[in-house]
């Protein structure tokens, strides 16, 4: 590698680094342009807790508030009018780097209502209506991988929109994304949309499957257990890494890439170290390898642009390795598939609570403008 700073290295072996955080204030404040400056950010994506933590957290949005209670409108209505206000001027600072890179890059990622996660024409309906309003090429409306999801993420798809899929945990599950984004492309065609326009990245979450695995690994407290922590996470995502070099070198895939397609690109979610006693670059450094993307919170970006050691690829050659990770803790008697199963559902549950916690919150505030009690 370079002498070059981390993140840039990153980006020499392939790597987009994206910021996992939005608000008002980083717009406003020229701090998000001097990510994109000096650490070769080059997109970013929200969540239903970023925006709750965003929204009531400082006055950045007070007036906003104000004024769309004096006109009456709702909690929920607010929500959407702030949120994709943000993702709109957000798109316009990532446009140059999104024209640039032929959209590859330059993407803002927007979640559709996380209540609607089960429902999946109520998804479809609102991934349009987000789409609609952004009103950017550039934009990503995210739609969270459940199996109701599914059609979901092949619907919007097939309308010409970019996706992102978000809260993947399971490999099994993963296979099932890349299909839904391959039958919507094939869709899309079908209906007419230059392929090369639809941009699409799977979001895997990485820390989350550590968290839970090692929190099993000390309940049984063998020396093989203890052997097996901090691996898990690292072990997973590789593993669907290689999915994606086998599902994108099809020949179902190659019509598709020969009409001008893009692969849907592995996300690497989720990776703000959790556990102190490992490495706070952990899921930077252990997941480089061509054609990904790594969403970091800003205290990861932060420490990967201090000290994080690049040395290149370190997905490839791994396989036969992270295999065997889960195998052995089949063997300790830790189900995969629960975990998983486990994970998926916790995921959903902490975006829904953010989002309640949220609209109470919106609603207070507006009934404050209004100078009148919330119900």
């Amino acid at each position: 590698m370079t002498n070059a700073t981390p993140t840039a290295q990153l980006s020499e072996a392939g790597v987009s680094i994206w910021l996992d955080d939005l608000s008002r204030g980083r717009l406003s404040s020229g701090g998000l342009q001097r990510l994109i400056d000096e650490k070769n950010v080059v997109g970013v994506t929200t969540n239903p807790s970023i925006f709750q933590a965003a929204i009531t957290s400082g006055t950045d949005y007070d007036r906003k508030i104000a004024e769309l209670a004096s006109q009456g409108t709702g909690a929920e209505e607010t929500i959407f009018e702030i949120t994709t206000a943000d993702v709109a001027d957000a798109c316009d600072l990532f446009a140059p780097i999104a024209a640039a890179t032929k959209g590859i890059d330059g993407r803002v990622s927007i979640e559709v209502d996380p209540r609607l996660a089960w429902d999946t024409a109520g998804t479809i309906a609102e991934a349009k209506r987000l789409y609609k309003e952004v009103d950017k090429e550039n934009v990503h409306i995210k739609i969270p991988a459940t199996l109701e999801g599914l059609a979901a993420i092949t619907a919007v798809l097939a309308e010409g929109i970019s996706v992102n899929v978000t809260l993947i945990f399971s490999l099994t599950r993963y296979r099932a994304v890349i299909n839904a984004f391959q039958t919507g492309l094939e869709l899309a065609k079908d209906n007419g949309h230059d392929l090369a326009g639809i941009h699409s990245v799977a979001s895997f979450f990485v820390s989350r499957v550590d968290t839970e695995i090692d929190k099993r690994l000390e309940k049984i407290g063998t020396e093989q257990a203890a052997a097996l922590k901090g691996k898990a996470g690292l072990a997973n995502a590789r593993l669907a890494y290689q999915i994606y070099e086998e599902e994108f070198t099809t020949e179902r895939w190659k019509l598709l890439a020969d009409a001008g397609a893009l692969p849907q690109r592995p996300l690497w979610a989720s990776t703000g170290v959790k556990d102190p006693s490992l490495p706070d670059t952990l899921y930077v450094t252990g997941l480089v390898a061509p054609g990904v993307v790594n969403t970091m919170p800003e205290k990861t970006l932060e420490a990967t642009f201090d000290h994080a050691e690049v040395t290149g690829d370190t997905i490839a050659g791994t396989y036969e390795e992270a295999h065997g990770v889960l195998t052995a803790l089949e063997d300790l008697g830790i189900s995969y598939d629960e975990v998983v199963s486990v994970l998926e559902s916790e995921g959903l549950d902490k975006f829904v609570a953010s989002w309640s916690e949220l609209l109470a919150d919106v609603e207070a505030a507006l009934a404050d403008a209004r100078n009148v009690p919330a119900h």
